[in-house]
């Protein structure tokens, strides 16, 4: 396999949030997706999910609480907590989420 551009792929998509699999690691899909400053709905997952800002800025509510993720970090979402895209959120973002969970703009 070559290497993947993962900007380009992001950039690629027909919409902001919506995220395609570039590939599986065990039960885990491993996802790219652009954000554009819009809010998302609360969503809670069965698993844990990671999400990695590439660059710009990831803004969270995670069970209550105002989380920002910025450019090279990693932020984990503990299984069962109720979370949240705020408003602001912009650039690139790899997902890492249990195969079968839907993507970051769906239901979750």
């Amino acid at each position: 396999m070559n290497p993947l551009d993962l900007y380009a792929t992001a950039s690629e998509l027909p919409t902001p949030w919506d995220s395609t699999v570039l590939g599986r690691v065990g039960t885990a899909a491993v996802k790219v997706l652009r954000m554009d400053g819009r809010p998302l709905p609360v969503e809670v997952h069965e698993d844990a999910e990671l999400l990695l800002v590439l660059d710009g800025r990831l803004e969270l509510l995670v069970d209550g609480a105002g989380v920002t993720v910025g450019p090279g970090e990693l932020y984990r979402v503990p299984a069962g907590a109720r979370h949240a895209v705020r408003a602001g959120s912009t650039g690139t973002l790899v997902l890492v989420e249990a195969a079968g969970e839907g993507d970051v703009g769906g239901a979750g």
